[in-house]
């Protein structure tokens, strides 16, 4: 399935990294959501862009905006990694049924197992407004963030 831009954001329930549910429906209505597909907590390009959104954090809090970053990683390594890296905003993990929100988003590389890099801008009516997916292997810009935000 390949999501467009006007296309509705499918709904999903994952757990965080405290093992709270969460749900895109959470916040229809409430705020705009980024969801942050990413392959696996840990690794070196995965650890590095979140890092980088964890220090330009204010960014997304100034729009009123709710981060929601996903892996396959079950919910005991999101806690381990977002409490080791310190970050403020959600850590879902698409564990099981494995990567089935990255499969309803478009973004889940089948033979690896994994989720690809893959951002999607949802307004608070659950639509898309703006998405980025970069290429296995390459890491997403700052910028592409503050291009996406400008579409709220």
């Amino acid at each position: 399935m390949t999501l467009i831009i006007g296309d509705q954001a499918p709904n999903f329930e994952l757990v965080n990294q405290f093992g709270e549910t969460v749900s895109l429906a959470d916040f229809k209505g409430e705020k705009p959501v980024v969801l942050v597909f990413y392959p696996l907590s840990f690794s070196g390009i995965c650890t590095g862009e979140l890092c980088e959104i964890r220090d330009n954090f204010a960014k997304f809090e100034s729009e009123n905006v709710e981060l929601l970053a996903i892996s396959v990683d079950s919910k005991f390594v999101q806690k381990q990694f977002a409490e080791h890296e310190g970050y403020k905003f959600s850590v879902l993990a698409d564990f099981w049924p494995h990567g089935a929100v990255a499969k309803d988003y478009g973004v889940f590389i089948e033979e690896a197992g994994i989720a690809n890099r893959a951002t999607f801008v949802i307004n608070t009516d659950g639509v898309l407004v703006a998405k980025f997916i970069t290429a296995p292997g390459q890491a997403r810009s700052l910028g592409e963030y503050d291009r996406a935000l400008a579409s709220l």
